[in-house]
């Protein structure tokens, strides 16, 4: 393996733009503190970051090829301010195509979105993780149905990324049930479900990681942790890229009553 390839990564995202809301920040401290110093963990300053984000499905996978992407507020009764916030990293036309390019060898179609811009599942980790907003970012979509042998399959076309200084981070949450943040009857129905995503993520046979990861309605209390699973499928495509690497758990922050994981593959 390369000493230059970088890892692949899954971030618990939070809720909504925390970092600019007195009492969240403080709330979600530890993860702040945490996604400051995952740069550290790469082998060096990635060239851009392909994120695949909670907040965006579509029909079939696209890709944002905007050079200079908008602002996505896709958050509800927030403070006022929260809604001018500005994170202007560049995006990437040229990883845009060759992420359409590498799907393309697996034969899954890629649609170009030149509008997509950053929700807060894009701009509040990469805001921390790079403040200065200076490394390009493309997104790339989830498909709807949620397939996750597919989304696992898409990981594994993207895998060169890693060795051509691309981070691959998906930017979810392992606990997403809005009815059960802040009720403390939803602490071990997370804590258990967080217990078998660890367990999957951290098998050394990447082939029964993938397939504990493909039969996670059968995780205890999986319906209770994702009614839907939008926050959870991003973790398929980084679990597909990591190829033979086995994972890890960087940290567990728990706030709102629920355990939320983050992962490292490689």
């Amino acid at each position: 393996m390369s000493s230059n390839r970088f890892p692949t990564m899954f971030v618990s995202h939070g809720g909504g733009p925390w970092p600019f809301v007195d009492g969240m920040r403080e709330m979600f401290a530890k993860t702040a503190a945490e996604f400051g110093a995952l740069p550290k963990r790469l082998p060096a300053r990635p060239k851009a970051v392909l994120v695949i984000t909670g907040h965006w499905e579509a029909t079939q996978f696209s890709v944002s090829t905007a050079l200079k992407p908008p602002m996505d507020y896709d958050y509800y009764g927030f403070p006022q301010h929260t809604y001018s916030l500005q994170y202007p990293a560049p995006g990437s036309p040229e990883l845009a195509a060759r992420v359409t390019a590498l799907l393309a060898t697996g034969g899954i179609a890629c649609k170009q979105d030149a509008a997509r811009g950053f929700d807060h599942g894009t701009f509040v980790p990469l805001g921390l993780m790079f403040p200065q907003a200076d490394v390009p970012i493309v997104l790339l979509s989830m498909k709807s149905g949620y397939d996750a042998a597919e989304h696992i399959r898409v990981g594994q076309m993207l895998a060169p990324l890693r060795d051509e200084g691309v981070l691959i981070l998906g930017s979810g949450l392992t606990y997403h049930n809005m009815r059960g943040f802040g009720n403390p009857a939803s602490t071990p129905v997370a804590a258990a479900f967080e217990r078998y995503l660890n367990d999957a993520v951290t098998q050394p046979d990447a082939s029964v990681r993938n397939q504990l990861l493909v039969d996670w309605t059968q995780a205890p209390g999986a319906r209770l942790a994702h009614p839907q699973e939008d926050h959870l499928i991003p973790l398929m495509v980084v679990a597909g890229a990591a190829g033979a690497d086995r994972g890890e758990r960087i940290f567990v922050d728990h706030v709102m009553a629920v355990d939320m994981g983050n992962y490292q593959f490689g």
